[in-house]
Formats: C-alpha cells, structure tokens, sequence
C-alpha cells in the first residue's frame, strides 16, 4: 500500500512539473510575440535607432525580461523579419482559402497582401540593413525568394483558365522580387515621398495588367 502511494504521488508530481513546464513555454511565447509586435512599433517610430530601452519603455517591461528571450538587439531584429514574413503568409492564406475572390482577384490579393496591423509600417527604413545589418538583411532576400509556390500555382491556374497570357512565370517573380529588393536596397521611395505600401500596390497593379489576357 505504501509502494502504491509513493507511485501515484511520484506520477502527481511528474504530472505538475510537466503542466508548469507547459505553462512557462506559453508564457515565454506569449512574451517573445509582445516583444515582437512592441519591436515592430517602435522600429516604425524610430527606425533602426531604437533602443532596448525604447523596447522596454513601450513594452512597460524591465531590460531584464527582454534579455532573457533575445540576448541583443540585432537578434531581437532578425526574429522580427521572421515574425513579419509569417504573420504575411497567414494573411496570404486567408485570401488563398477565401471563396468570394476569383482567380485574378485572388492573385492581386496575394502579391499585395499585408496584414492590417503591418499596412503603416515604415519598411523603406529597411534599406539600411544592407550595410548595418547584412546577416539581417539576408534574411529578407531569403524571405523575399522563398514561399512562392502558392503564387506559382495561382498563376498556372490563371493561365489554364485563360484569363491570364501564357507568360513564364519565372519572369514574372525576378520581376517582383527584384521590384521589392531594390525598395530595401535604396532609399528611393524615401526621396520619392511614397510609402512602401503604396508602391506595392502600384507595383502590383502594373504586373496585373502585364499579364491579365
């Protein structure tokens, strides 16, 4: 009797560290994405020249906690690239899955889509990563080329269905994808006082008309 009682208390203890590991790993998620979300306002505030401070400040957070989920800024920064590029793809999903766009429509969406938190974000700053931070900077090109296999089979889609040209593809995403480059090389839509969502939109509605039959 005694052997079963130390069994089931030894089983009730493994049990309560497991659900507090559990909890400790949500919680370090759920802060990881404020941490993130508060990156992303600050940078639009600041550019690249905020601080962990100003991270804290809008966070109302210790330094502390922040450095025991990034250990500087750079790091912070280059999870935030991820961060943005998959909240883009759960945007792209949305449009891909919705069943009131046609095929033209739903690729328009889906070449200009942004989620509506990320719309007034500032991402012609970016084109100064290239020379601060080209690990960073890296890691957008990477973003930038990869993921294309949902917009590829749209387009192919499209061009079965007639409504688009019978164009090659390939072209047309070393198009967009040096388009979107040259935007976070240069600070061109700085000078030209047009904002990045702007420009994509422009963008995107030029290569529509390109290949629309």
């Amino acid at each position: 009797m005694m052997i079963e009682t130390r069994k089931l208390k030894s089983v009730s203890v493994k049990k309560e560290q497991k659900n507090k590991g559990a909890e400790e790993n949500m919680d370090q998620s759920s802060v990881k994405d404020r941490i993130l979300e508060a990156t992303i306002v600050v940078f639009n505030q600041k550019g690249l020249k905020f601080t962990m401070d100003d991270i804290a400040k809008e966070l109302s957070m210790s330094k502390k906690t922040i450095y025991t989920v990034f250990r500087d800024k750079e790091s912070m920064f280059y999870a935030m690239v991820d961060y943005c590029f998959d909240k883009i793809k759960d945007s792209e999903r949305e449009v891909v899955n919705s069943p009131s766009l046609d095929t033209k429509e739903r690729l328009k969406k889906l070449l200009g889509v942004l989620p509506d938190g990320y719309k007034d974000i500032d991402f012609r700053q970016l084109y100064m990563l290239k020379d601060r931070y080209p690990k960073i900077y890296k890691k957008v090109e990477e973003r930038l080329e990869n993921g294309w296999e949902t917009t590829i089979s749209l387009i192919e889609q499209g061009i079965k269905e007639g409504v688009f040209r019978p164009i090659h593809i390939t072209v047309v995403k070393t198009m967009f994808e040096a388009t979107l480059e040259q935007f976070f090389q240069r600070d061109i839509l700085i000078h030209s006082g047009i904002s990045y969502s702007d420009a994509l939109e422009e963008v995107v509605s030029i290569l529509m008309q390109g290949i629309i039959a």
